[in-house]
């Protein structure tokens, strides 16, 4: 066996992009960190995020810090900077994107539980130490997090992120919507 080269690279791919027809989007409600906020539009370059929206106090997605993370991701991606979690709430709502909040919260529900096959899903991603502000957590459609079973209670936001983004093309790619008891 042998790693494939760029062409066979592109190749699967394109596959790959050829079966998706779903819209994704990230909110990033108060991500501080540069590092995070570079390895997030890098994310989602890969996953084929279409818009990013940031809210205050959101690193700069042009801070050197940000930027040496995203490797130059962010021409691919459409990073709008907001005034507000409302401002950018609503434009996900306007967009079409059914709004999921990833946050370790009360009435949250296993992200793989929810039925992600939507013509398009944004997720939001909250502050490092606080999470997603609770008014962002009220005006969103769902609240979700990603179950883990070791010994540590938390992911990193960016890892958090490319986690989400990943079982949200599982499920469109096989159709397994997962819908347990608590989706909703």
């Amino acid at each position: 066996m042998k790693p494939l080269g760029g062409t066979e690279l592109k190749r699967l791919h394109r596959s790959w992009r050829k079966r998706t027809t779903q819209q994704l989007a990230l909110v990033l409600d108060g991500v501080q960190q540069p590092y995070n906020v570079g390895g997030l539009i890098r994310s989602s370059a890969a996953y084929g995020v279409s818009t990013v929206w940031t809210v205050p106090p959101t690193a700069d997605p042009s801070h050197p810090k940000v930027q040496v993370t995203a490797k130059g991701c962010d021409r691919y991606v459409e990073i709008v900077r907001t005034t507000s979690r409302t401002e950018a709430i609503e434009a996900a709502r306007d967009g079409g994107f059914h709004v999921i909040a990833i946050e370790l919260a009360e009435q949250a529900v296993p992200l793989f539980g929810l039925d992600l096959a939507r013509p398009a899903i944004a997720l939001v991603l909250g502050h490092e130490d606080r999470g997603v502000h609770r008014d962002t957590l009220n005006a969103v459609d769902t609240i979700a997090y990603l179950p883990l079973v070791g010994q540590v209670g938390s992911l990193n936001v960016a890892h958090t992120g490319t986690a989400a983004l990943a079982e949200v093309w599982r499920q469109h790619w096989t159709g397994d919507s997962g819908q347990t008891s608590s989706s909703r």
